[in-house]
């Protein structure tokens, strides 16, 4: 079965194998690897050091994210959020429950976030003091001009968080390039090709050091975790941690550095995305986005009018082929996702179709465009 979901993602067999072990997370010999792994991430995100450090926190993207907003906007703290698809209504409610007050731009999906739109709602609210966005909105394949964005934040004397969770080792964003970015936030499980199970910040250390005391969260607290690595050693892990997946992260990282780090694996996620747009729209189906607009993480296609068509059968049939899609639709007109990233190729991707294909013909789907 090969996974064409957005997250978690198709692993390397190397991955799945360091999974089975027994791991004594404070064991002597665990700490300097997970030290090292820190380090490691940093790198990728473009952190310096001694300016960034990488904070590596159990559970999902969600929660890394709420970390984020909990660390860095203090407690009834207004934050913009450009929100332009799910997980920017996502992270307006995050903000919300964790008693800040998000200041939501409302920008129709499929449409971009400009640079123009953040600096004109930061002048007309000066009490605004983080804007919080969106990197690569999985709802829709879009991605957002996140240098543009930060350019237009550092103008206005604003802070950033850039929630990079499903592109973070694929589009690039170069931390050492936004001192006005409190931390890039993003997850194992997406674009490094690893299992789920933590999240990661690579944050300023001046910022966790300004911003202690406003989680309200022991939890979900960035400068506490800091001021636990700086007590206990950066080989220490605060609370019990996923280690299996940690394990399997060392290993996901040296593939990813193998294989040539985030230029190649955008290289690789591009032509994918690139295969399944030109294999989907020959089979008759219509993109959600235009091509010029198409992402390299996931392709988006409406679903089809036919009668005959139902996305959670299209789904099992399709599994039967052996290959496992979203069974859900996160737009706000009715899609259907096929991700280009994780251990997958275009030759994969080619395979991918001819299922599609096969399985549209099977139930009999031939009025196959949207409109």
């Amino acid at each position: 079965m090969m996974l064409l979901i957005p997250g978690p993602v198709q692993t390397d067999p190397r991955v799945k194998a360091a999974m089975a072990q027994d791991i004594a997370p404070w064991d002597n010999d665990t700490r300097p690897r997970y030290a090292a792994m820190r380090e490691r991430v940093r790198a990728i995100a473009g952190g310096l050091a001694g300016t960034h450090v990488c904070l590596p926190l159990q559970g999902c993207g969600h929660f890394i994210v709420e970390a984020a907003l909990r660390s860095f906007v203090p407690p009834g703290g207004k934050v913009l959020i450009p929100s332009n698809g799910n997980y920017g209504v996502r992270m307006t409610r995050l903000a919300r429950e964790a008693g800040r007050v998000p200041v939501v731009i409302e920008i129709p999906e499929g449409q971009i976030v400009t640079a123009e739109a953040v600096a004109k709602a930061l002048a007309a609210d000066p009490a605004i003091g983080v804007v919080s966005v969106v990197h690569s909105e999985t709802a829709t394949a879009l991605i957002n001009p996140i240098e543009a964005i930060a350019a237009a934040v550092r103008a206005a004397g604003r802070r950033l968080i850039v929630d990079a969770v499903s592109g973070f080792g694929a589009i690039p964003f170069d931390l050492a390039a936004h001192p006005e970015t409190d931390a890039i936030v993003f997850s194992s499980n997406k674009c490094l090709e690893a299992m789920p199970g933590i999240g990661f910040a690579v944050a300023r250390i001046d910022r966790l050091e300004a911003c202690a005391g406003n989680a309200g969260s022991w939890s979900f607290d960035l400068s506490d975790i800091y001021r636990h690595a700086l007590t206990h050693g950066w080989g220490s892990i605060r609370f019990t941690p996923a280690i299996q997946a940690l394990a399997a992260f060392e290993v996901a990282l040296d593939i990813f550095e193998t294989e040539g780090g985030q230029p190649a694996r955008l290289a690789r996620y591009t032509e994918n995305a690139r295969a399944l747009w030109d294999g989907l729209v020959g089979l008759g189906l219509t993109p959600w986005l235009p091509r010029d607009r198409q992402g390299p993480i996931i392709v988006n296609m409406l679903q089809p009018r036919d009668p005959a068509w139902e996305l959670q059968r299209f789904v099992d049939l399709l599994k039967r082929r052996g290959f496992l899609i979203s069974n859900f639709s996160t737009t706000a007109v009715p899609t259907f996702r096929v991700a280009a990233i994780g251990r997958v190729f275009p030759e994969d991707m080619a395979r991918a179709v001819a299922a599609i294909g096969e399985t549209l013909a099977e139930m009999g789907v031939r009025k196959r465009e949207a409109a």
